[in-house]
């Protein structure tokens, strides 16, 4: 299973989202150290709306994915930006 694809299916079972998208970033980091050509799934981008996050501080809600996405980092996940939400609540995208 591929990384976008674990993250996704985590994501659904822990917060039952109304909205959510993991986005491979990679290619964007391509350069930033020499090795670094850009290929894999080492920079995910992650945005989710869900009633799970109502009351939580910033934060509270990005610990809550991070630590439900650990073994990803552990096999490689680098950076992971979280964009989230509870229903009602504004976003940029």
């Amino acid at each position: 299973m591929s990384m976008k694809s674990s993250i996704t299916e985590k994501l659904g079972a822990a917060f039952a989202p109304e909205r959510l998208e993991v986005i491979n970033e990679s290619h964007l980091h391509a350069g930033h150290k020499p090795e670094f050509d850009g290929e894999g799934e080492t920079h995910m981008r992650v945005r989710i709306v869900s009633s799970a996050f109502a009351g939580m501080s910033r934060v509270a809600r990005h610990r809550a994915i991070n630590d439900l996405v650990k073994a990803e980092f552990d096999a490689g996940l680098h950076a992971l930006a979280v964009e989230v939400a509870a229903p009602g609540e504004a976003t940029r995208w």
